[in-house]
C-alpha cells in the first residue's frame, strides 16, 4: 500500500482508530457472515431484499477497514510528554473566553480526523484550533469565523487527559 499523507493524531485518538478497525475486522465481518448466510437460506436470491441489504452492509464495512487501515497505516502518533503545558499545541486543552458568546469554552486542541464539535474537541487546522495554536493563557487572538471576526481570550491551557 503507498504511503498516504501523514496525519497527526493523540494517542486517544490512535487507539480509537485501532479499537474500531479490530471491532469492523472480527466482530462486524462475522455478524455480517451470519447474516448473509441466513438471508441466503430464505431461498431465491433475486428478490431478496435481506440478501441485497447483508451485502450491501458487507460492501460498506469492508470500505470503512480499507480507510482505517489506510489511517492506522499513515498516522503519526503525538509524543504527549514534549507537549509545553504552557503553549497550546495539539494534544492541549485550552480553556477560553469567546467574546461573541459571553461565555468560557474549553477546547481540546486534537487532529483533523479527531475532530468533534460537539465534544468542543477542534482540530488543530480549524479556524479557532489554528489561532490558537503557539498562545499562552492571558494572550487574546482574533478569530476569523463564518460569522465574522471573535475576539479569544486564552484563559488556561493544560495537557488533554485521556
Amino acid at each position: 500500500m503507498a504511503k498516504g499523507k501523514q496525519i497527526l493524531y493523540t494517542q486517544q485518538g490512535y487507539q480509537e482508530l485501532v479499537d474500531e478497525l479490530h471491532y469492523l475486522k472480527h466482530e462486524k465481518r462475522e455478524k455480517i457472515k451470519n447474516d448473509i448466510a441466513v438471508a441466503r437460506s430464505f431461498g431465491d436470491l433475486s428478490e431478496n431484499s435481506e440478501y441485497d441489504e447483508a451485502r450491501n452492509e458487507q460492501a460498506k464495512n469492508e470500505a470503512r477497514i480499507k480507510e482505517l487501515e489506510e489511517l492506522v497505516e499513515n498516522a503519526v502518533i503525538l509524543d504527549e510528554s514534549q507537549i509545553d503545558t504552557n503553549v497550546v499545541s495539539l494534544g492541549s486543552t485550552v480553556k477560553v473566553f469567546h467574546e461573541g458568546l459571553k461565555r468560557e469554552i474549553t477546547y481540546d486542541l486534537v487532529g483533523s480526523n479527531e475532530a468533534n464539535p460537539l465534544e468542543n474537541k477542534i482540530s488543530d487546522l480549524s479556524p479557532i484550533g489554528a489561532a490558537l495554536i503557539g498562545k499562552m493563557a492571558g494572550e487574546e487572538v482574533l478569530v476569523e469565523v463564518p460569522s465574522g471576526t471573535v475576539k479569544i481570550k486564552v484563559l488556561e491551557v493544560s495537557r488533554t487527559q485521556g
